[in-house]
């Protein structure tokens, strides 16, 4: 049977905690599925993984220059080839979730 003894006030107290808490974690999740937020937080995901191809690429490609780092190379090329790859990538999933 319920536990008696309790103090309603204390009960209330409890009740509207609880409430509060979730409420909060109800935005959290609304906030995490909102579409703006998921597509923001994949165009940085892919920013981000784009940028490591390209410090790869200019690892792998360029000659190392007098400090021993890689030297230069047109960012521009190695941007278009992680474009390029993106693309490809992308033009590959969509045909498989065609079928």
């Amino acid at each position: 049977m319920a536990d008696r003894s309790r103090d309603p006030e204390a009960l209330e107290r409890e009740i509207v905690r609880a409430r509060a808490e979730l409420a909060r974690a109800i935005d959290e999740l609304a906030d995490r599925v909102n579409p703006r937020n998921v597509a923001h937080r994949g165009a940085e995901r892919l920013k981000e993984e784009a940028d490591q191809v390209v410090r790869t690429v200019k690892t792998t490609i360029a000659p190392p220059g007098e400090d021993g780092e890689p030297g230069e190379i047109d960012q521009r090329v190695v941007l278009a080839g992680a474009v390029a790859v993106v693309a490809l990538t992308a033009l590959v999933l969509w045909r498989r979730r065609r079928r």
